[in-house]
């Protein structure tokens, strides 16, 4: 392990948007804390990817999560990339289900912000790239177990950058509207043009210009999507 590399803290690395968020912070010259529940996949990618580190963490247990930014040390990007959903109208979901998933996608950010921020304000530089959807900015009749929470964390981002802007530290909302290229989705949608699905590399990729924009150009919310993609 390289420690003299900056360090990102990416949550959420599944096998899709996340694994490859990890990969290209690695690739562009970051030792990756990756969190996520699944201790045996992150075990797996740290092999895979240099200079990373494996830190299994349900980011909706906030003592969990302020024991891991302490074990990987301070960062200077977080991604939030963990995301928790649900599909169903207000009478079908439970009140449970809302209440977790607020916990993953908004206070997990709060949490987040309260641990990492402050060393990057002393530095006078960081960067904070949240991942979100179109959920953040409507909410259909089948999304409200999930839109809800969504919206709450695209407010609590531009909060964020709001505050922490001034102070050198960049806070970015990316959207994305689209299909994401992997594999349940190819099962879930066989008949689909390749043209509909956006690749986790791409939207990796979007993830990282964010986090390098110059500070005399920086976005805050940001959208990606297919070409064929409707809107």
């Amino acid at each position: 392990m390289n420690a003299t590399k900056p360090l990102a803290l990416v949550t959420g690395v599944g096998p899709g948007t996340g694994a490859a968020v990890a990969r290209r912070f690695a690739e562009g010259g970051y030792r990756v804390a990756m969190l996520a529940r699944d201790a045996d996949r992150l075990a797996a990618l740290a092999h895979e990817i240099p200079d990373s580190i494996a830190a299994p963490c349900d980011v909706a247990d906030a003592s969990a999560l302020e024991r891991v930014v302490a074990d990987v040390g301070n960062p200077q990007v977080v991604v939030h990339n963990a995301v928790g959903g649900a599909f169903g109208t207000f009478s079908q979901i439970e009140a449970e289900t809302l209440r977790r998933n607020f916990e993953i996608n908004t206070m997990a950010l709060f949490n987040l912000a309260r641990l990492t921020t402050p060393a990057m304000v002393a530095a006078g530089e960081g960067a904070v790239i949240v991942t979100g959807n179109t959920s953040a900015t409507r909410g259909r009749a089948a999304f409200a177990g999930f839109a809800p929470t969504k919206a709450a964390q695209r407010i609590l981002a531009e909060s964020l950058a709001r505050d922490l802007g001034p102070k050198g530290v960049h806070v970015a909302y990316l959207i994305i509207d689209a299909v994401i290229d992997v594999p349940w989705q190819r099962q879930r949608l066989p008949d689909a043009k390749d043209d509909i699905f956006t690749s986790p590399a791409s939207i990796a990729a979007e993830v990282f210009h964010l986090a390098h924009q110059p500070r005399d150009a920086w976005s805050f919310l940001a959208e990606v999507r297919p070409f064929h993609e409707p809107w």
